[in-house]
């Protein structure tokens, strides 16, 4: 549990949200709300839904907003319908008065699919977007045509140490310890990011955030993160997979649980050439187009 209490998170201010909705509004999205018990979840998706057309679901990762994926909306919009939400107490779903729990937030995905009737769909996960998707893969088994994972690691247990569990627990108070709010954001944008793109991308997300909410946002999605992953759960991964990694990955240790979980599934990591964590972004070209590819060669 995090050091502030969450009902706390309800005083902090939600600042205007920055330059960005444009790349979704463009591409034919509309945002919608879809209220829950813990506030208000924002998400877009196709105004015009092509009953011809598939699904894909993008799903950003923890203190990231749906402009993550600002690179994407246009390509993949000319083939499908398309929906990217921002998380539970991410970007305008905010105020949020409840503890951040994967599986809630699986299961609000999941209602929120069968609203639109977006039966399933492709799903797009970055980072703690890729262990959303994993949690709706093992509670809707049988609902994913096809997961893609961008930066993201494996949720089960064995691929951790205990200590690595226990740092995550324990996130919000070395972030509050990582000097300024300007230096903190500005050290996040240069982990997530290694183009000047990708990182004014993340400044402008992570803006949003007093470095008190941030903190608080940070502490309790990796303790969320930690809770899941020590579930142990048995799950299997049926639908297609694609592993997406950037180069330069530096967050944690993804790249090292995708190289064992590269291993153990005998899935190919795609690696991102020069890119940081937010490789969608830095390579934004190379991986709508690899995406393309694999959409075409595995489903």
């Amino acid at each position: 549990m995090m050091n502030t209490p969450i009902d706390s998170l309800q005083d902090l201010c939600c600042a205007p949200y920055p330059n960005g909705i444009g790349p979704a509004i463009a591409a034919g999205m509309t945002e919608c709300q879809f209220a829950t018990e813990g506030g208000v979840i924002h998400y877009w998706v196709s105004a015009s839904p092509n009953p011809k057309r598939g699904w894909m679901v993008f799903l950003p990762g923890l203190s990231a907003d749906h402009t993550l994926f600002n690179l994407q909306f246009g390509h993949f919009a000319q083939k499908w319908n398309l929906i990217v939400w921002d998380a539970p107490a991410h970007g305008l779903s905010r105020p949020w008065n409840h503890p951040l729990s994967i599986d809630s937030m699986a299961e609000a995905l999941g209602a929120i699919l069968e609203k639109n009737r977006a039966a399933n769909p492709i799903i797009a996960g970055q980072s703690l977007g890729g262990y959303v998707a994993q949690a709706f893969i093992d509670l809707y088994p049988g609902c994913t045509r096809a997961f893609i994972a961008i930066d993201t690691s494996p949720m089960q247990l064995h691929y951790y140490k205990k200590w690595q569990l226990g740092i995550l627990r324990h996130m919000e108070a070395l972030c509050r310890l990582w000097g300024t709010d300007r230096f903190l954001r500005n050290q996040m944008a240069h982990v997530c990011s290694t183009t000047p793109y990708g990182r004014r991308n993340m400044l402008q997300q992570l803006e949003r955030y007093s470095k008190r909410e941030l903190c608080a946002l940070l502490g309790d999605g990796y303790r969320a993160l930690a809770d899941a992953v020590a579930q142990d759960r048995a799950y299997t991964i049926a639908c297609p997979l694609m592993i997406i990694c950037g180069t330069q990955d530096k967050a944690g240790f993804v790249t090292a649980y995708d190289k064992t979980w590269s291993i153990n599934t005998g899935v190919s990591i795609t690696w991102v050439e020069g890119a940081g964590h937010n490789s969608n972004v830095d390579g934004a070209t190379f991986v709508n187009a690899a995406i393309d590819q694999f959409i075409d060669s595995s489903i």
